[in-house]
């Protein structure tokens, strides 16, 4: 990753790293959850698979700008 990066992508090296799995998978399962809102999807991400509110956040953000 570039070191200018910046916005939710930013964010994906940790998340990779504290959460053991690939980006893709969380947005397999954030287009797969039966919620659509942004906060509805990050609160779900926080209470059923313990992610942080920025890392939530920066997966929803970025995986409903790709069209989810």
């Amino acid at each position: 990753m570039p070191a200018h990066e910046k916005g939710p992508t930013s964010y994906f090296p940790a998340i990779e790293k504290k959460y053991g799995r690939p980006v893709q998978e969380w947005t397999d399962l954030i287009r797969a959850a039966p919620l659509t809102r942004h906060g509805e999807l990050v609160a779900w991400l926080k209470a059923e698979h313990g992610l942080g509110h920025g890392h939530a956040t920066a997966l929803v953000a970025h995986t409903r700008a790709q069209g989810a």
